[in-house]
């Protein structure tokens, strides 16, 4: 039976599906809407990987309708919990709803990554492994030594490494790769400091992202970069949620915001 949260200041509306109770010290938060077979294939690795043991899976869903989450489907993938926000907002709401229930059930990390499979989920260990030394931000990066682009499309490179890794890095204080990658690891010191107060409206899209990379550096909190893998496939249509020029246009938006520090408390 789903159990509905409402009227959270700074946190959505959403529903909670547990499929089993908190089992483990950190957890894995997934923001989806709509994967299809994408956010199958991952869970599917995750499993297969024993990532499901080590970290609690979370599915943050944005409303899909295309029946990837099912109950009995995630079930048998290994998830923990499905979180459906029921209101407004995209990728920033689904995490504060994300983080906010992590909270409440006691986890002391919190590991996100996209549900679109380009990511490489058996690398989570990584990140446990940072979080346990007392790291509170830790990025996952293909740029790196031991880490991984395939198939990256040449305008994304482009804009990593020469626009957006460059600008985050000046605002952060600290240098960075790979800086529109999703899967990082956040410390529960970091995410309730109330310095950083991310539970906040401001974070519609994609401004938690772009602030939650800078915030922990800005206050001196320890971070780093861990190698991982990100594969876009080969020969078809790129999986994302940011239109080329809309989209894009946003984000730069953002970018310049957090670097004049709109999104501070």
């Amino acid at each position: 039976m789903a159990v509905k949260y409402e009227n959270i200041d700074g946190v959505p509306c959403f529903t909670e599906e547990a499929y089993a109770p908190k089992s483990t010290k950190y957890c894995i938060l997934i923001p989806i809407i709509n994967e299809g077979e994408r956010i199958k294939n991952e869970l599917l690795k995750a499993q297969q990987n024993g990532i499901d043991k080590l970290c609690d899976i979370i599915i943050c869903d944005g409303g899909s309708t295309d029946g990837c989450t099912d109950s009995e489907l995630l079930k048998s993938l290994g998830v923990n919990t499905l979180l459906t926000k029921c209101d407004k907002g995209k990728q920033g709401a689904q995490l504060r709803m994300g983080f906010y229930w992590a909270l409440e059930r006691g986890y002391d990390g919190f590991i996100t990554i996209d549900g679109n499979n380009k990511d490489s989920i058996e690398d989570v260990p990584k990140f446990v492994q940072k979080l346990d030394e007392g790291y509170d931000f830790v990025q996952g990066s293909r740029f790196i030594k031991g880490g991984k682009a395939i198939n990256t499309p040449l305008m994304r490179f482009i804009s990593v490494r020469l626009i957006h890794a460059p600008i985050i890095s000046l605002t952060a204080h600290q240098w960075f790769t790979d800086t529109t990658n999703a899967y990082r690891a956040h410390s529960k010191k970091y995410i309730t400091d109330p310095r950083v107060k991310p539970f906040r409206d401001v974070f519609m899209t994609y401004e938690l992202l772009a602030y939650l990379s800078v915030r922990a550096s800005q206050l001196k909190m320890k971070a780093c970069e861990v190698p991982v893998t990100r594969q876009y496939p080969k020969n078809e249509k790129t999986p994302t949620k940011i239109s080329p020029f809309k989209g894009n246009a946003e984000l730069m938006k953002i970018l310049f915001k957090n670097l004049f520090g709109a999104y501070k408390p």
